[in-house]
Formats: C-alpha cells, sequence, structure tokens
C-alpha cells in the first residue's frame, strides 16, 4: 500500500510550499497570507524508488469558528486518513498555543508523527527547534521547505519503514477518467454541488462569496466508472478583484477549465444570469470544452421566476445551445444525478471519431439541400470533408472560394452535422479550406508555349531580314 502523509499545522506555517516540494508540482497556492488552504489537497510523489500520497491542509488553531470550523473539520479528516503526520512548526516565530493544541490532538490520535520545524533558512537549527522539545513530539526535524533543504532527508526517514515500489506494477501517473470542472461565480454552490455528487463533504462549504480558493482535483468512482472531480474558485468581474491571491485563483480555475474533459457551468436560479456568467460561459467556448448547464437553487422558487429564469437562458444563452440544461438544488440534491448522462454524452460527442467517407457524404447531402450562394457570378463549391480533430471535434471542408463563404451557411452546416450526427454537450469547430483550380496551370502552361511560339516567329522574321 502507498503511505499516505498528511501535513498539519496552524496557518502560515508552510504546509503548502512543503506540498508542492514534495509532489514537484504547483499544484497548491502558497502566498505569505495565513488561512489560503482551505480544502484537502491530494497529490502523488516518490523518492529513491517509493512512491507516496501527501495531503495538503488547511491550518488549525485551536479556536475556530465560522468557516475556520470547517477548515478544521477537513484538516481532523486528513489526519485519520493518513498513515504518517507531519506536524509542522514555524521556526522563526516560535512555540504558540496553537502549536501545544494540535500536538495534544495528534498524542491522542495515535497517529505516527513528526515534528518538523519549518523556516529554518537563515537560522541557527538547534536555537529554532529548542523551544519545540517541550511539546513532546519527539526529535524536531529542521527543514526550509520555501528552498527545499533538508526535505529529502526528512522524506527518506519518513518513508524507511516501507517497501520499494513493485517495478512489475506500472506508474501512475495521473488520475483516469473524465475530469468534470465544476466552475461559476462566487457563492453560486459549486462546492455544495461537489460534495453531493460525491456523497460526502469533502470541501468546505460556507455561506461566504470565495470559500473556495484553490482548484481541488478529486478522483473518485461512481458506479464503477473512474472520475475526477475539480472543484475552482469562483470568477468575479475583473475590476472587483484586489487581493493577489485571488489573482492566482483566477488563474487557476482558467487553467483547470482548459484542462478539464467537461465543464460544469453552475447558475444561480435566484439572483439571474448576470454579465460574469457570459464572460465565463464564452471563455469554456472559446477554450472548445464540453458543457453541461446546471441552474442552482431551484427548489422552492417561485413558478413566476422560474419563468423568468428559462426565459432568460433561451434569449441570452443562445451561443451555448448545445449544452444540455439542468436545474437541480445542490442543498437538496434535487436532479443533481441527472447530471451524470448529460456529462457522459457531453465526453462522449467531444471525443467521437467519424468516417471521412461518411463526413463527406452528409456534405454532399446538405449542400444539395441547400446549396452554397454565388460569389462575383460562380458559386461556391464544397467538395469533401474530413476530421481534423477532437475535444472538441473539428470537420475539415475543402472546396472553392471557401473565404467567401458567410457566416449564416456556416451556421447552417453546423446545425446540420450537430443534428444528423448527434452531437450534444460540445461544441463543434469548422475549417474550411480552399484548393487550387487545377486548370490554372494548364492556362499558364498554354500561356508559356504561346509566348515561346511568338519569340520563334519574332526570330524567324529576323532572320529572313537579314538575307
Amino acid at each position: 500500500m502507498t503511505p499516505v502523509i498528511a501535513l498539519v499545522g496552524r496557518p502560515n506555517v508552510g504546509k503548502s510550499t512543503l506540498f508542492n516540494h514534495m509532489t514537484r508540482s504547483r499544484d497548491a497556492l502558497v502566498a505569505d497570507f495565513p488561512g489560503l488552504t482551505r480544502d484537502r489537497q491530494y497529490g502523488n510523489g516518490v523518492l529513491g524508488g517509493k512512491d507516496y500520497t501527501v495531503i495538503d491542509t488547511g491550518g488549525i488553531s485551536g479556536d475556530e469558528q465560522g468557516i475556520d470550523g470547517a477548515m478544521a473539520e477537513q484538516s481532523l479528516v486528513a489526519i485519520d486518513e493518513a498513515d504518517i503526520v507531519l506536524f509542522m512548526v514555524d521556526g522563526r516565530t516560535g512555540l504558540n498555543v496553537a502549536d501545544e493544541a494540535i500536538a495534544n490532538h495528534l498524542r491522542v490520535n495515535r497517529k505516527k508523527t513528526w515534528l518538523v520545524v519549518n523556516k529554518t533558512d537563515g537560522l541557527e537549527e538547534h536555537s529554532a527547534m529548542a523551544d519545540f522539545w517541550t511539546l513532546g513530539m519527539g526529535d524536531p526535524n529542521a527543514i526550509a521547505a520555501a528552498h527545499g533543504r533538508n526535505v529529502a532527508g526528512l522524506i527518506d526517514r519518513v518513508l524507511a519503514p516501507f517497501p520499494e515500489r513493485d517495478e512489475s506494477i506500472p506508474v501512475d501517473t495521473g488520475h483516469s477518467g473524465i475530469h468534470i470542472g465544476v466552475i461559476g461565480r462566487p457563492n453560486v454552490g459549486k462546492s455544495t454541488l461537489v460534495n453531493r455528487l460525491l456523497g460526502e463533504d469533502r470541501v468546505v462549504v460556507y455561506d461566504e462569496a470565495g470559500t473556495t480558493r484553490d482548484a481541488i482535483e478529486i478522483p473518485f468512482e461512481r458506479r464503477g466508472k473512474p472520475y475526477v472531480l475539480v472543484d475552482t474558485a469562483g470568477v468575479r468581474r475583473r475590476k472587483s478583484v484586489r487581493e493577489a491571491t485571488e489573482k492566482f485563483s483566477i488563474i487557476k480555475t482558467l487553467d483547470a477549465i482548459k484542462q478539464c474533459h467537461v465543464a460544469v457551468m453552475v447558475l444561480d436560479a435566484r439572483t439571474g444570469l448576470v454579465e460574469q456568467d457570459l464572460h465565463l460561459l464564452d471563455y469554456v467556448l472559446t477554450s472548445g470544452r464540453a458543457l453541461v448547464l446546471a441552474v442552482n437553487k431551484w427548489d422552492g422558487l417561485e413558478s413566476e421566476a422560474k419563468d423568468r429564469m428559462r426565459a432568460e437562458i433561451k434569449r441570452r444563452l443562445g451561443f451555448a445551445d448545445y449544452a444540455e440544461l439542468h436545474f437541480v438544488s445542490a442543498l437538496h440534491g434535487t436532479a443533481v444525478g441527472d447530471l451524470y448522462p448529460s456529462i457522459e454524452r457531453a465526453f462522449e460527442a467531444a471525443h467521437a471519431h467519424w468516417s471521412t467517407n461518411r463526413l463527406t457524404t452528409l456534405l454532399q447531402d446538405a449542400v444539395a439541400q441547400h446549396a452554397p450562394p454565388m460569389i462575383h457570378g460562380r458559386r461556391i463549391k464544397l467538395r469533401m470533408a474530413h476530421q481534423g480533430g477532437t475535444n472538441p471535434p473539428v470537420i475539415v471542408v475543402h472546396g472553392n472560394q471557401t473565404r467567401s463563404l458567410p457566416d449564416a451557411y456556416r451556421r447552417y452546416l453546423t446545425n446540420t452535422f450537430r443534428k444528423v450526427l448527434k452531437v450534444r454537450g460540445t461544441p463543434m469547430r469548422f475549417e474550411f479550406r480552399s484548393g487550387k483550380n487545377p486548370y490554372d496551370n494548364m492556362a499558364g502552361a498554354s500561356d508559356q508555349r504561346k509566348a515561346k511560339k511568338r519569340e520563334l516567329n519574332r526570330t524567324k522574321e529576323a532572320r529572313k531580314s537579314r538575307r
């Protein structure tokens, strides 16, 4: 079994910095800002032929209230899941009351615990560790996570009791299954929906905008199928973003959209559509991601408000009409299970493959039913089609004068292909390519022959005149 290592400690002791170093990634947000991490973040690492899983957690202070209490619960769950606990303290600020409270909990829990004194760069190690002997947690281990000093040695000692990886077992290079990115504005219920889809309180939920700050990947199985849920931070309007940490959160959210297979866009039925919803949807469309729309907080809404929301969606989201629409209540679980079939269909459509013969036949049928317009007295000709890519599907159409093809006709082709191929949940992209007229070369060769003949005749006339 791969050992699980939980990183715990009070806020701002460097847990996320150590997490990134151990996983050789930048998955966890890092800033000189206490309480930045709020949810459990999982990552994998390897050292000296030994695999391990590491869990980053939010800070524990011992007197949590409100959202801090929810963060502490996530940390306590991580301790229960772990085989080893790295209890991190700050060598610069010294021993803290919260450190003593955490130490007491770990002693009661009886987990194998290593006391790690971080931020000892530039300090005399023995002096930095002196205060922490009183915790009774064994020998302190001095490290500097920001620079990686002493980290490899610490992990090597922590993993000493565990066997090396069996080379016959393939290395897990990443989470398999459909990656589902749950996106939307702040406070629309994304984390609540993630917990409902998982069937457990996996991420922090609190009635406060901006609760989620990082993109949290959660692998799981449902009815034997693997999935990865990605809970993301809410994206606000640019002028409303002031903190640097929120800017990084937004960057990670946009990156998560690009990396996911299917984006589940959560809309708030009570506040209706706003410009930020449209901007975020446009980004999903531009990125080419498959899309499912989930209108949340639908329970308890009056009939008039529901009709108004439906009409607004129909009027303003016409550019995303390829996405399947669901009205759900993440809090009560109403219709949440219906999202999975739509996610499956969207994923399959985004990765579908069609033969050149089928696409060309479909193109010819569409042209026969509605021919392209005339341009400068010449009919635009579309000859063949083939697939140029997936996720999203790309259809390449060859013909003449394709650059002059009107937008209305391009939409006609998109709608026809989408309907016949039964493509739902993903955008389709068309590329139109014009080939050279094969008669142009023949005409050019004929002109060259005529020019040579005229030159030859002039030469003969000149010879005659000289005689």
